[in-house]
């Protein structure tokens, strides 16, 4: 059988490059007919196929008929051998084949082409027998991670499948069928014990049943850590309960008080999981927190907390005012809960103070379970909040492009429960993942989803560094079949600098499309940080946030006087003080760069100062005779998102400028997240 076995292998692959030549031909020919009018860049991109297998399904009544459905990710068509010498068929994916085999032991052959035409294969291994099953073995295990799921295996002499018969009442049988060998799964719908049976089938008319009783349990705890809290300035934190992120709890927090929950069955303990500690409200019906004295929490945006339960299916969670002398008030919010698994809650503050609560005198939360009394739940990392202004970051069409609300929005390829890896360093978040080893490029992935239009271009812009020098993919794409894109490449090296490339969809575009990093064909550590999306071909700054210090940013057009840049708790930014008012240019920032002659931009950045004043923001040259485009703009005490719009008529230049003009009115001003983008 090994010769046998080499000898179709070396038939597959030779195949499988047929295929890819006669294929890729094709795919040449329609493009040169096509005359280039559409961009095939997108297929740059497909991936190879993967996870390449078949499912057998045979006839017992041993005429060996067969019927055979191959699969795999990213394939389009496949080649079947059958493994017994006769002609291989051509199956297109989604369809089946049947083939009728003599009793025996075949390899077949499954190649499995993409959209390009660039093919993968295996083999896999199908018995044909007009013998009963026998020697059947069963594994049956309840799921370490997911609540009531069972995983089958089966294995047996003679068996080409298996069935597989859950023991459910009203439930139609069996539930799942197999390959014999393979490994399946099977979710219920409630826990306890049932009379499961598995049957193995083979090319005979008689099969072999394996029955027993089987306890399918539920997951009443987690079994991972809620996600971890991000760090914050101690100013913008009362935390109640939580390790995590440095958080300094209220001292002398009592959180059992027991009100009289223990008559309604209900109880508090500790939950230790591998190190990591969390509240745990046993038959939760209703349950106190009391502070050792009053809480103002009004400074504060939201209340957070995360929460894991099996049964409880909403949590209702109160804010009790007890102020000095006067009467108690209590207000309630009620939200949702996903079972088995972590639901993380941010409450407004204003849901409680629209209802008239004050929150100046807080002394205690109470929860209250729905069904009541009927589950358990867990909390962990609950804490008053704020956002913090030096967190404020221009991403543009994006949500979360600095990481400051960890992986929010942000996923590994295209799925959604697939969370982006983020890691927090001197109080910054930021994607951060270290490829082991070089290989395609869209096996390491980091990506948002986000509506891309057709026909327009878009500017991305971020920083990255590594610990070597290596070259990362960065642009734009569909995220899902045909996976059209825009990517470039981009050399980035162990410094952190700020890159960026216009990007254009043609001939696509979707609700859902998505920015993408392909970070997967070289090896070392990829980090990723102040991603921005803006529609136009922008973002024409170096530099705009600051991080890497004044370069090139310059006082007026003096390339050897740099801006001046501080450091405010971890953030870096432009700062002036204008001691008195004078002529607006005398107190200036500036960055040369390219405007050209007739064409529109927007100009954004953050502002703020220690009192109410105008600047002037916009773009002109940087020589005789000064044509410019600037707009007044009134700033105040907090950090504020602005945004202008001016346009070159009659004049350009390759070193014109980016301008604040700051010298009108006494006063602080900080700039931020500087950006400029074509439209």
């Amino acid at each position: 059988m090994g010769s046998k076995s080499r000898v179709l292998n070396t038939k597959i692959m030779k195949k499988i490059k047929n295929l890819v030549k006669y294929t890729s031909l094709i795919v040449l020919f329609v493009v040169a007919c096509t005359d280039n009018l559409r961009d095939i860049s997108f297929l740059d991109s497909v991936p190879y196929p993967s996870n390449i297998s078949a499912t057998y399904s045979i006839t017992q009544d041993n005429s060996g008929l067969v019927t055979i459905t191959p699969k795999a990710d990213g394939a389009v068509s496949f080649e079947l051998d059958f493994g017994d010498g006769s002609e291989a068929v051509t199956v297109p994916h989604g369809e089946s084949v049947d083939h009728v085999y003599a009793e025996g032991t075949y390899e077949v052959g499954i190649s499995a082409s993409n959209i390009k035409g660039q093919g993968a294969g295996t083999t896999q291994k199908l018995v044909v027998s007009f013998i009963a099953p026998q020697n059947l073995v069963v594994v049956i295990e309840n799921d370490a991670a997911i609540s009531k799921k069972v995983n089958i295996t089966a294995s047996a002499d003679f068996a080409t499948t298996f069935d597989f018969n859950s023991g459910e009442p009203g439930v139609t049988q069996p539930v799942v069928s197999a390959n014999i060998g393979e490994t399946v799964s099977y979710q219920y719908t409630d826990a306890g014990t049932y009379d499961i049976v598995v049957t193995a089938k083979g090319g005979a008319i008689a099969t072999t049943d394996y029955t027993a009783s089987f306890e399918v349990t539920e997951i009443l705890a987690p079994i991972a850590s809620a996600p971890a809290p991000p760090t914050r300035s101690a100013s913008d934190v009362i935390s109640v309960y939580t390790d995590a992120a440095g958080y300094s709890n209220i001292a002398g927090t009592n959180f059992f008080p027991d009100w009289g929950q223990a008559g309604q069955g209900s109880g508090w303990t500790e939950f230790d999981l591998n190190g990591d500690k969390m509240l745990q409200y046993i038959n939760l019906s209703y349950q106190g927190i009391q502070f050792a004295a009053t809480q103002d929490v009004s400074g504060m945006q939201y209340l957070h907390m995360d929460v894991w339960t099996a049964k409880v299916a909403q949590l209702e969670t109160s804010l009790i005012n007890i102020p000095a002398g006067g009467p108690t008030t209590e207000k309630p919010v009620t939200k949702d809960l996903t079972a088995d698994a972590w639901t993380s809650i941010d409450i407004p503050i204003s849901d409680f103070t629209d209802q008239g609560l004050s929150v100046t005198d807080i002394l205690q939360l109470k929860f209250v379970g729905t069904p009541w009394a009927a589950g358990t739940v867990f909390i962990d990392n609950l804490y008053f909040y704020k956002e913090s202004a030096a967190s404020t970051f221009d991403d543009g069409l994006l949500s979360n492009g600095d990481f400051q609300a960890g992986s929010d929005s942000w996923i590994v390829g295209v799925d959604d429960n697939a969370p982006a890896p983020v890691v927090t360093a001197s109080g910054n978040t930021y994607y951060s993942v270290s490829v082991a080893n070089a290989g395609n490029p869209w096996e390491v992935n980091v990506s948002q989803k986000v509506e891309i239009v057709d026909g327009k271009t878009y500017t991305l812009t971020f920083d990255a560094w590594s610990n070597v020098n290596r070259d990362i993919i960065a642009g734009i794409g569909l995220s899902a079949d045909p996976w059209s894109n825009d990517a470039k490449t981009v050399s980035i090296n162990t410094s952190r600098q700020t890159y960026s490339v216009t990007v254009s969809a043609v001939g696509w575009g979707a609700p859902n499309a998505r920015v993408l990093f392909d970070l997967g064909a070289a090896a070392g550590d990829v980090n990723i940080d102040e991603v921005s999306l803006f529609e136009g071909n922008g973002n024409m700054v170096v530099n705009g946030n600051f991080e890497n210090g004044a370069t090139p940013w310059i006082v007026g057009v003096d390339d050897n006087a740099p801006a001046n840049v501080v450091n405010t708790n971890g953030n870096n930014h432009y700062y002036v003080n204008v001691a008195a008012a004078g002529n607006p240019w005398e107190v200036n920032m500036s960055q040369k760069l390219e405007i050209i002659d007739g064409s529109t931009y927007v100009l954004t950045f953050d502002a703020w100062s220690d009192r109410t004043r105008d600047i002037i923001a916009g773009v002109g040259l940087s020589g005789d005779p000064w044509s410019n485009d600037a707009k007044t703009v009134t700033i105040g005490t907090n950090r504020v998102t602005y945004s202008v719009t001016v346009s070159a008529s009659g004049w350009g230049a390759p070193n014109a400028r980016v301008l604040f003009d700051l010298g009108a009115a006494a006063g602080e001003v900080n700039i931020d997240n500087v950006s400029l983008s074509k439209l």
